[in-house]
Protein backbone atom coordinates (compact mmCIF):
# COMPACT_ATOMS: atom_id res chain seq x y z
CA UNK A 1 0.00 0.00 0.00
CA UNK A 2 1.20 3.54 -0.96
CA UNK A 3 1.94 5.92 1.68
CA UNK A 4 1.49 9.51 1.46
CA UNK A 5 5.35 10.34 0.27
CA UNK A 6 4.85 7.25 -2.27
CA UNK A 7 1.44 9.36 -3.83
CA UNK A 8 3.22 12.54 -3.39
CA UNK A 9 6.01 11.22 -5.87
CA UNK A 10 3.93 9.27 -7.99
CA UNK A 11 1.19 12.33 -8.68
CA UNK A 12 4.88 14.58 -10.50
CA UNK A 13 6.29 11.28 -12.19
CA UNK A 14 2.16 10.85 -13.84
CA UNK A 15 1.79 14.62 -13.98
CA UNK A 16 5.39 14.88 -16.08
CA UNK A 17 4.21 12.55 -18.15
CA UNK A 18 0.74 13.99 -19.05
CA UNK A 19 2.72 17.00 -20.19
CA UNK A 20 4.79 15.28 -22.31
CA UNK A 21 1.53 13.28 -23.97
CA UNK A 22 -0.40 16.38 -24.09
CA UNK A 23 2.16 19.07 -25.57
CA UNK A 24 5.10 17.28 -26.58
CA UNK A 25 6.11 15.98 -29.71
CA UNK A 26 3.94 13.14 -31.05
CA UNK A 27 1.32 14.41 -28.37
CA UNK A 28 -1.57 12.45 -27.98
CA UNK A 29 -3.92 14.29 -25.66
CA UNK A 30 -6.11 11.55 -24.54
CA UNK A 31 -3.28 9.79 -23.08
CA UNK A 32 -2.08 12.77 -21.63
CA UNK A 33 -5.72 13.56 -19.85
CA UNK A 34 -5.72 9.98 -18.10
CA UNK A 35 -2.21 10.60 -16.66
CA UNK A 36 -3.24 14.01 -15.35
CA UNK A 37 -6.37 12.41 -13.90
CA UNK A 38 -4.13 9.44 -12.39
CA UNK A 39 -2.20 12.45 -10.78
CA UNK A 40 -4.55 14.34 -9.82
CA UNK A 41 -6.13 11.02 -7.48
CA UNK A 42 -2.46 10.37 -6.20
CA UNK A 43 -2.39 14.25 -5.21
CA UNK A 44 -4.86 14.03 -3.68
CA UNK A 45 -4.40 10.92 -1.44
CA UNK A 46 -1.17 12.80 -0.74
CA UNK A 47 -2.36 15.36 0.17
CA UNK A 48 -4.94 13.48 2.92
CA UNK A 49 -2.52 11.69 4.11
CA UNK A 50 -0.22 14.99 4.98
CA UNK A 51 -3.15 16.46 6.14
CA UNK A 52 -4.14 13.34 8.70
CA UNK A 53 -0.89 13.29 9.55
CA UNK A 54 -0.07 16.91 10.39
CA UNK A 55 -1.47 17.26 13.92
CA UNK A 56 -2.00 14.54 16.57
CA UNK A 57 -2.32 16.94 19.71
CA UNK A 58 -6.57 16.94 20.58
CA UNK A 59 -5.40 19.86 23.27
CA UNK A 60 -5.10 22.44 20.42
CA UNK A 61 -7.58 21.18 18.07
CA UNK A 62 -6.08 18.13 16.07
CA UNK A 63 -7.33 14.37 15.85
CA UNK A 64 -7.81 11.87 18.68
CA UNK A 65 -3.94 9.95 18.56
CA UNK A 66 -6.10 6.62 18.28
CA UNK A 67 -7.61 8.35 14.86
CA UNK A 68 -3.86 9.72 14.27
CA UNK A 69 -2.23 6.73 14.83
CA UNK A 70 -4.43 4.61 12.44
CA UNK A 71 -3.98 7.32 10.11
CA UNK A 72 0.04 7.04 10.40
CA UNK A 73 -0.62 2.91 10.06
CA UNK A 74 -2.20 3.49 6.59
CA UNK A 75 -0.32 6.96 5.16
CA UNK A 76 2.83 7.41 6.82
CA UNK A 77 6.22 6.08 6.14
CA UNK A 78 6.83 2.83 7.49
CA UNK A 79 10.30 2.38 9.68
CA UNK A 80 11.76 -0.07 7.45
CA UNK A 81 10.92 1.93 4.41
CA UNK A 82 14.49 4.07 3.92
CA UNK A 83 13.12 8.23 4.26
CA UNK A 84 13.23 10.52 1.52
CA UNK A 85 16.74 11.58 0.27
CA UNK A 86 18.03 7.79 1.88
CA UNK A 87 19.14 6.18 -1.20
Amino acid sequence: MPTGPHHYREAEQLLARAHHYTYGDGADPVTGHALATEALAHATLAAAAATALNDNSPDEGGMPLKDYRAWQDVAGVRQSEPKSGDH
